[in-house]
């Protein structure tokens, strides 16, 4: 097969421009964080790319991709801010998505999705368009951030915890606990929020919601990752947060696993390298293709995608008659190295999300963000992107 050559933009001038093939590799290579022969190897093995196809707009054809998994979204909360816009999209059958790096607009069909993996801290205004999925046959789950963190003003312009916890529960209930995974992300430390006092907190907004739902994700907040999130900190008065030690670590380790005791949750962390395992906290995959396959099984695109064979009786899971596995490895190269989500085409835009939270790295400012937000709901009639051009 005769790949095209790898295409980038001028830093400088905005100018498209090739890219040499083995520099191509190189940044591939530079981007999954492994050392050079085994990301060379998980390269060549892995997913490479979403199908090509032709869509229809009102202002004639376009071409765009069709991906199988949509996240929705990494970068914004589209339940409790897009709900309306996305099912608008849904019916339409694709989104217009503009790349932040460059400006580009990149088109996304639904016409091969068969999961949405949604991200929020707020699912009321979604849940009442959820059965235009079921209707469409559609697979979802739903990754829900329900932190405690109401007192310490840095997640401003979320409904009151009382009420989220009542969503999240009315969630639950709607579409079953194995559908709605609780986050409590990220752990932030301070003088004022002691691991003790954070502790606290995990286990206030736990002890009401564990029977509905079967996972909790944490991480721990990454100042040297993500450094404007603690300019944003020390904004919003924050000034002595830290990055957590490895004895901090194995304290909110040890009172999880405490905790859970009672709860009987999987936990997991989200993109950290730390091994817990010995509290009994694994390392999560937020595009979860294991969850995908207990959940949705019956749905055989999805599990042709997944690599996926029903076993035989007799048989192993992901072993077909003539002994075959997974015929691909099905890892995410565009996010961090110990991230452990598969390939989803992501429909969210960065700047956008008017939440407010002093924590996020997906907005620039809070005045930028409200400003996106004001814009797109100013609009007479749905648009093609959540960003407008």
């Amino acid at each position: 097969m005769q790949r095209k050559t790898p295409m980038g933009r001028n830093p400088q001038t905005g100018q498209a421009i090739k890219i040499p093939a083995e520099k191509a590799m190189k940044l591939r290579v530079a981007k999954t964080g492994f050392k050079e022969k085994e990301a060379r190897q998980v390269i060549r093995m892995s997913f490479t790319g979403w199908q090509k196809t032709t869509i229809k707009t009102s202002q004639g054809d376009v071409e765009g991709i069709a991906p199988v998994i949509i996240s929705a979204s990494r970068a914004t909360d589209i339940p409790a801010l897009y709900s309306d816009w996305f099912i608008h999209r849904l019916t339409q059958g694709y989104v217009k998505w503009i790349n932040r790096f460059n400006g580009q607009p990149r088109y996304v069909s639904f016409e091969k999705a068969r999961a949405f993996v949604f991200w929020t801290k707020n699912s009321e205004p979604a849940v009442k368009y959820l059965h235009e999925l079921d209707s469409k046959n559609l697979n979802y789950y739903f990754t829900y951030t329900l932190n405690d963190y109401e007192a310490d003003g840095i997640e401003p312009n979320v409904p009151p915890l009382v009420k989220r916890i009542e969503t999240f529960k009315r969630l639950s209930y709607a579409i079953g606990k194995e559908k709605v995974v609780w986050r409590f992300d990220p752990l932030i430390l301070s003088k004022k929020i002691t691991t003790d006092k954070l502790l606290e907190k995990i286990h206030g907004v736990g002890s009401k919601i564990h029977s509905h739902t079967e996972r909790l994700v944490i991480s721990f907040i990454d100042f040297k990752l993500y450094k404007k999130v603690q300019q944003n900190l020390r904004t919003v008065g924050f000034k002595d947060c830290k990055e957590f030690t490895p004895e901090d670590i194995i304290k909110i380790a040890t009172g999880l696993q405490e905790m859970n005791k009672e709860w009987n949750l999987q936990i997991a962390t989200c993109a950290e390298a730390t091994d817990l395992s010995e509290y009994g906290i694994a390392h999560n995959k937020c595009i979860d293709a294991d969850l995908l396959i207990r959940l949705f099984n019956h749905d055989k695109e999805l599990m042709d995608f997944l690599g996926y064979v029903p076993p035989e009786s007799g048989l192993l899971p992901f072993i077909d008659p003539k002994g075959k596995s997974r015929p691909r490895v099905l890892k995410d190269l565009g996010q961090r190295k110990d991230c452990g989500c598969i390939p989803s085409k992501d429909i969210g835009q960065y700047g956008t999300c008017v939440h407010g939270c002093a924590y996020c790295y997906a907005n620039a400012s809070p005045e930028i963000a409200q400003r996106n937000f004001q814009r797109h709901r100013s609009l007479k009639e749905y648009s093609e992107a959540i960003l407008q051009d």
